[in-house]
């Protein structure tokens, strides 16, 4: 048992349920913990559950006449009518919901608490980094936005300067509007372009409101983006900013729905890239915070094949016991996979890629290549800011 990471799990953050029919399956969740737990995993870091987060802490980020409507939904999920956000398609009411959602917060806080404390270097919440909800309306699958409340609680303890970097291929945009003119706080996020995904914003020309210029970041990738591209994007970009903003705490959100075999987007991403940003993203916690970081999950709608394999690369990396992705996944959780789901589990811990990237400083840019017009608008944007040339 290391000191070095803690992993936060409540089994009860699986009642977060749509249904039956809506993406966002929990079995998601349970099989990612079955798998980090077949790899032993839980005997390299310390298993941690933080209590659902309180109506005082909700607040830090949510107005209270959401909060109150999100109580009200939960204890009669029929009367949800598409207020706040509550009852529509993609956040219906279920019974329990708030006290799901103050969970799962709960458990991003109390990451964002333990790792400011001191308790620990590195804490991992892959139920959280659920960033499209709002100060007042649920939205994209998202009741309470556990990542800003997690950065809200960090300020309230004193933190000065906290980096965010999501690459969920959805806009974090409601961690960016919780923080939109709030200068101690950078956001940025790499994600499919606003033009052919929800929730279509995210364009380079967001960069903070006033007083707070060039402290939200967002790369806008095109679709069909791959390994290469998504790679060198994230380089282009996020080790610059880290270091001229010097964070004191590092908070990532992992969505896995890059992944090509994603049902709801259209980048082309591999398992072996999202690990490779893991593992970039935890190098540069220890270059530019001390050490000092929150990783949460977020999207991924390929419930059994890519969810639990890219997230438990991630509790492996914050463990400090990287999971060969030659490895084979235990058979004992492949009959989970089929039992659960049935569907055949894969086989290894990787797609068969190696991650590869060409430097953005190396060979310069390419006018003609999206990706890279993609990179120069977000450069242009915000590095001056920042004090960088673009």
């Amino acid at each position: 048992m290391s000191g070095r990471a803690q992993l936060m799990w409540d089994e009860a953050v699986t009642h977060y349920d749509f249904g039956p029919d809506h993406p966002m399956d929990p079995v998601r969740l349970a099989l990612t913990m079955r798998l980090v737990e077949a790899f032993g995993l839980d005997r390299e870091l310390r298993v941690v559950s933080a209590p659902a987060a309180g109506e005082s802490t909700l607040r830090l980020v949510h107005r209270g006449d959401y909060v109150e409507a999100v109580r009200r939904a939960s204890a009669d999920p029929a009367s949800a009518d598409g207020s706040y956000g509550l009852g529509t398609e993609d956040d219906p009411a279920f019974s329990g919901m708030h006290e799901t959602s103050a969970l799962i917060a709960g458990q991003s806080v109390g990451a964002a608490e333990a790792v400011w404390r001191g308790d620990v270097q590195h804490a991992v919440n892959f139920a959280g980094g659920l960033h499209h909800a709002m100060p007042g309306a649920a939205a994209g699958f998202c009741i309470y936005n556990d990542a800003a409340l997690a950065i809200a609680r960090l300020l309230e303890l004193g933190a000065e300067r906290v980096a965010y970097v999501d690459v969920d291929v959805h806009h974090g945009d409601g961690v960016q509007a919780a923080f939109w003119n709030d200068p101690r706080v950078l956001t940025i996020s790499l994600h499919e372009h606003p033009r052919t995904l929800f929730p279509q914003t995210g364009w380079p020309e967001e960069t903070g409101g006033e007083g707070a210029e060039g402290s939200a970041v967002n790369v806008a990738l095109p679709a069909g983006t791959t390994d290469d591209g998504w790679l060198r994007a994230f380089h282009a970009v996020v080790p610059e900013l880290l270091s001229a903003f010097r964070p004191q705490v590092l908070v990532t959100q992992h969505g896995a729905d890059t992944h090509i075999e994603d049902p709801l987007a259209h980048l082309a991403v591999s398992l072996d890239a999202q690990r490779a940003v893991q593992a970039a993203c935890h190098g540069l916690a220890h270059e530019h915070a001390e050490g000092r970081w929150v990783a949460l999950g977020g999207g991924g709608y390929a419930v059994a094949d890519v969810v639990p394999r890219s997230w438990t690369h991630l509790v492996a990396i914050a463990a400090g016991r990287p999971i060969d992705p030659r490895a084979e996944t235990p058979e004992d959780w492949r009959q989970e996979v089929y039992a659960r789901t049935r569907q055949s589990a894969p086989r290894r811990m990787t797609d068969g890629r190696e991650p590869w990237w060409r430097d953005f400083e190396d060979g310069g840019y390419d006018p003609a290549d999206r990706l890279d017009q993609a990179v120069l608008a977000t450069r242009r944007a915000v590095f001056p800011a920042h004090g960088l040339l673009p």
